[in-house]
């Protein structure tokens, strides 16, 4: 075994990486002294046999856990989705998906496979409870199964992110409004609500202020709130990129020169007195690239020949720059800065003039200046 980020791997699932967070510990040795304290009260079972099918129930508890995330995660694959990892927490699974799927249908059938998974175990193990004759032991152990995969089913299919039913949700609205990133802000904001409610009710029972709502409640409501939040912040920022274009996003006063500048007109204008820019790219009349140039390359032209050569003079071939049209949206772009690891980047117009720079840090500024207007 060996463990990344605080989880630890434990093997493969169907060639997808499986992992167990440590708090499922705490949670795996609760459920085993909890149930097997319950067991312990049939006469039968003495010694540590209760305490040993109590840590088979919790197993299995979570067995079906684990199930309702490969339901999620066999949808995914059927759609092309890479599944990076199913990891067993505190509160019960995740599976980590690569990408969202392509369309509103491929969303939702991903988001209920797991449910559908549940519903199924609840049905199996419900069949098996009525028609085999099992020891009373037994029987309550699979009445526990059927049990907490109907309440499985039921909780995840709360209308709020980041739980199952959030994720229908945001399916629907993405097929009303033909945008993702509106289902993800409205199921999150519903997730939110269902948190604040959970926390509520948490509290009051924790207090014994209502005959219901336990500490746990409130753990599960604050999970709600945390995750539901980040999403729903994510998809807002999100869409206002998918509403800008690397234009916006341009540098002021980006580094960039005409090649028929002289080399004193180049030095006085762009080098001293100006922001330190080490490198140039310099266009043509019709402001179309033509490379670049180094403000160290100046030192092999004496001082006294500046106003001579000029700035073509020491053009270079550009290195390591990518070029994006000025139209594409920040998203996008965005996404190619983060998969690409791309330090910056060169817009240009669809007539092939280069309108200037753009980094990471212009599109955060860009977005600060939208949060501030």
């Amino acid at each position: 075994m060996n463990s990344t980020s605080n989880n630890i791997r434990i093997g493969n699932l169907f060639g997808i990486p499986f992992f167990i967070n440590p708090s499922w510990f705490f949670v795996l040795g609760l459920i085993t002294l909890s149930y097997g304290g319950e067991l312990a009260q049939f006469p039968q079972l003495t010694g540590l046999t209760p305490w040993i099918l109590g840590l088979v129930a919790a197993l299995l508890l979570f067995s079906s856990v684990l199930a309702h995330e490969l339901g999620h995660s066999f949808a995914a694959m059927s759609q092309g989705i890479e599944v990076k990892s199913i990891t067993l927490f505190i509160f019960g699974g995740l599976a980590a998906l690569e990408k969202e799927s392509e369309t509103p249908l491929q969303s939702l059938l991903v988001a209920i496979a797991g449910p559908l998974v549940s519903v199924l175990l609840f049905g199996i193990f419900t069949i098996i409870n009525i028609t085999v004759s099992l020891p009373t032991p037994i029987s309550a152990i699979v009445s526990l199964l059927a049990s907490i995969n109907l309440i499985l089913a039921l909780f995840n299919m709360i209308p709020g992110l980041p739980l199952d039913g959030g994720n229908v949700l945001k399916a629907i609205v993405w097929k009303i409004t033909g945008n993702p990133n509106k289902g993800i802000i409205i199921a999150g904001r519903v997730g939110q609500f269902f948190g604040w409610l959970a926390v509520g009710v948490g509290i009051l029972g924790t207090l014994s202020v209502i005959p219901f709502g336990s500490f746990w409640t409130l753990l599960i409501g604050w999970f709600l709130l945390q995750n539901a939040g980040f999403a729903a912040q994510s998809a807002t920022v999100q869409d206002k990129l998918d509403g800008l274009t690397a234009e916006d996003a341009v540098i002021p006063d980006s580094p960039i020169v005409t090649a028929n500048l002289s080399l004193r007109e180049f030095v006085n204008e762009y080098v001293i007195g100006k922001q330190q820019w080490r490198k140039f790219l310099v266009v043509d009349a019709e402001k179309q690239l033509m490379g670049e140039v180094l403000v160290d390359d100046l030192k092999q032209i004496p001082t006294s020949e500046w106003t001579q050569v000029q700035l073509a003079n020491l053009v270079k071939p550009v290195s390591e720059v990518t070029k994006i049209a000025a139209s594409l949206s920040l998203l996008e772009v965005v996404k190619l800065i983060e998969t690409q690891n791309i330090k910056e980047m060169v817009v240009i117009k669809e007539d092939r003039e280069v309108l200037g720079l753009l980094e990471k840090s212009s599109i955060i500024n860009l977005l600060q200046e939208e949060a501030q207007s």
